[in-house]
């Protein structure tokens, strides 16, 4: 791990392994987690690739500045591109799950290349794939936020996570007592080697860390109605318009995800046009370890040789 400074002023503690000529992929983790996130994934692809998986701002020792409006979409993805930056890299795949493949996503769209004249932003051509594991497409979520009676439900947990008065629970105890009060049913959830469940909860017994990670949460617009709220898009409720996805993309999803359930895929293709998705039938939320060789089997087969 080395630090990586980054000229918005954000460090981050970054894996960067790989030949430094190779092309380049940039691996998000999701909460909470870890760069450790991909440990399976990495060692697999970093013979071909350049792997450089960041612990992003809020999470384990880089930055984590206070308050909510520090961790605003744009400034998450403005981390990514900051970061390809200072290590000198032109063009990269994007890699995401969870939190991170919902800032792949992003990443995606204002990295990708763009033929309208004028339109182009500071980032385009510098994204040339997205690979995207259990990670909502923020035009798919949000209405099936108001009308899907198993995703409002399955989403309940972020209404726990912003509420401020759990923030005494969260200085006492870190995340745990946290996540025991969003997850009381937790005892099916999968659970991680015994090495990783400890870099785990050390990671979750910090309160700032934990703070950083549940920043997240608060600073998002994604907008989750309780369940007594009627299931239909409010009248007042805004239109989320997102460019199309024109590269290539490849979507990992286990198909026994509890939390972002698989009614996220059915709208993919009119959002995405170059568009793979990989089911994994007996695996959950977090498939990159629940179930490593199909997803890099799957990512081999996307990535093909190596070429950009």
């Amino acid at each position: 791990m080395k630090t990586v400074h980054l000229d918005n002023g954000i460090e981050l503690q970054v894996r960067d392994e790989g030949p430094r000529d190779a092309p380049a992929l940039i691996f998000l983790h999701g909460f909470p987690e870890s760069h450790r996130t991909w440990r399976h994934q990495i060692p697999h692809l970093s013979r071909r690739f350049r792997c450089i998986a960041p612990d992003q701002r809020g999470y384990r020792h880089s930055s984590k500045p206070g308050g909510p409006e520090h961790y605003r979409a744009h400034l998450l993805v403005g981390d990514v591109f900051a970061l390809a930056d200072a290590l000198d890299i032109a063009q990269f795949t994007v890699v995401g799950h969870d939190w991170g493949g919902a800032i792949a996503w992003a990443v995606a769209m204002a990295g990708q290349p763009t033929k309208e004249q004028g339109a182009a932003g500071p980032h385009a051509g510098r994204v040339t794939r997205a690979i995207i594991a259990n990670a909502p497409h923020p035009a798919v979520m949000q209405p099936l936020l108001y009308t899907d009676r198993e995703q409002r439900a399955a989403s309940q947990y972020i209404r726990v996570f912003r509420d401020t008065d759990n923030d005494a629970l969260i200085r006492q105890g870190g995340l745990l007592p946290l996540l025991a009060k969003a997850f009381p049913n937790r005892e099916a959830a999968p659970r991680p080697d015994a090495e990783e469940q400890a870099a785990l909860i050390e990671d979750w017994s910090d309160p700032e860390r934990a703070f950083g990670m549940i920043n997240w949460y608060r600073a998002s617009a994604i907008d989750v109605p309780p369940m007594d709220a009627p299931f239909a898009i409010p009248d007042d409720a805004t239109a989320i318009s997102t460019p199309r996805i024109t590269i290539p993309t490849l979507v990992v999803w286990g198909m026994e995800d509890h939390a972002i359930r698989p009614a996220n895929l059915d709208q993919l293709p009119d959002h995405v046009d170059d568009l793979t998705i990989e089911r994994i039938g007996d695996a959950g939320h977090f498939v990159i370890w629940e179930r490593p060789e199909a997803v890099n089997a799957a990512m081999d087969r996307f990535l093909g040789t190596g070429e950009r």
